[in-house]
């Protein structure tokens, strides 16, 4: 066993006794020098190719050290968006908690026992392992400084955790609250985003030449965020390119925009203090939302929810899961099922008469209560 693992090299003698005896013997020695700080892989065994696995300058690195390499080569790879979430979770959660172990020491049970000991929801602890997981695939893939990724095929997470709960929708009578303390710009963008449940960073990089007038759908490409230093970049996912279809109180807001933004054929949606494209996020907070939700009396959550109040809406009104998962930038409807499960409609005494009424035997089959009374 060498740095905690098992290694196993072969002799180029014929097993005789003699041998037996002195592979013992090399083996012992290998050992006390294991023991004693003094063993070099690569000196004892030169042909292995454990050898360059267990090199001194790979066998020294930190985890400090690699990560910090790594984020500074993945920012040429991955959004800005996505970078300063790796950013974040390195600088701010590894490097403190496990910076100072070496990489080649880094195994699953210390990482383990050190996010039980994180206060925090299951959704960041999986966005913590997500991050070191891909560092770790890239320490094993592409640097070869370690054979196997201790957190490949494994996710650590709380069963008893009460599970964090961001959705929480708007109701009909806060919407409408909300939207009667603003007007303008600012009412046409919270308008416009209650009824498509686009993602604020997606609502600010939208153009004019997104919109078809002739389907009434918005097609969505980019986004922006506080990250990009308010560049548009491409949208994460395949998936998160898509058409949306414009409802009528979508539609409402479009058309009420264009007397402030249309003639100069480029962003939708303007801060009306700088009439410049929205930066991201966080200005609309700051300077309009907060102030907004608070003169309404509604109790404030981020501009976000205007996405979880379009799915529940959609969802509540019977609308198709596939439908709504295709309209938000899901791949599938597995994720809108798992989150907005409780606004489906649940089945009724009427449910699967439809499709009796479409391909049942026309006659011969009564329904099951008639035949019991019978």
């Amino acid at each position: 066993m060498y740095r905690g693992v098992r290694c196993r090299e072969r002799i180029s003698l014929k097993p005789t006794a003699t041998n037996l005896k002195r592979a013992e013997q090399h083996k012992a020695a290998v050992e006390h020098a294991i023991a004693n700080g003094t063993f070099d892989y690569a000196v004892t065994f030169p042909g292995s190719p454990r050898a360059a696995k267990f090199a001194p300058e790979a066998s020294q690195e930190t985890l400090t050290g690699f990560l910090t390499r790594w984020l500074a080569g993945k920012k040429q790879h991955v959004s800005s968006s996505t970078h300063e979430g790796y950013r974040k979770i390195v600088e701010l959660r590894l490097m403190p908690a496990l910076g100072s172990i070496l990489l080649v020491d880094l195994k699953r049970k210390k990482i383990r026992d050190w996010l039980n000991t994180l206060e925090v929801s299951n959704k960041t602890l999986s966005n913590i392992q997500s991050c070191l997981r891909s560092a770790l695939n890239d320490a094993v893939d592409e640097e070869e400084l370690i054979e196997a990724n201790p957190l490949a095929g494994w996710t650590f997470s709380r069963k008893d955790q009460v599970k964090e709960d961001d959705v929480d929708p708007f109701s009909p009578e806060e919407q409408r609250a909300i939207l009667s303390t603003l007007d303008g710009q600012a009412k046409n963008l919270v308008q416009f985003a209650f009824w498509t449940g686009m993602r604020t960073s997606e609502l600010v990089a939208l153009d004019w030449n997104d919109v078809d007038w002739l389907k009434a759908e918005v097609y969505v490409t980019r986004a922006m965020t506080q990250a990009a230093g308010g560049e548009a970049e491409v949208t994460k996912t395949l998936s998160g390119k898509r058409r949306i279809k414009l409802l009528a109180p979508a539609m409402e807001a479009l058309i009420a925009q264009k007397a402030h933004t249309f003639l100069a054929g480029n962003e939708v949606f303007q801060n009306p203090r700088t009439l410049e494209r929205w930066r991201g996020d966080q200005p609309i907070r700051k300077t309009m939302w907060a102030h907004a939700v608070k003169k309404a009396g509604v109790r404030y959550r981020r501009p976000y929810q205007t996405r979880h109040t379009y799915a529940s809406m959609m969802l509540s009104a019977g609308e198709h899961p596939m439908w709504v998962a295709g309209q938000m930038g899901h791949s599938d409807w597995t994720m809108i099922a798992r989150v907005y499960g409780r606004w489906m409609p649940s089945a009724d005494e009427e449910s699967g008469s439809k499709a009796v009424c479409l391909w049942g035997p026309s006659e011969g089959i009564m329904p099951a209560s008639k035949e019991a009374g019978d």
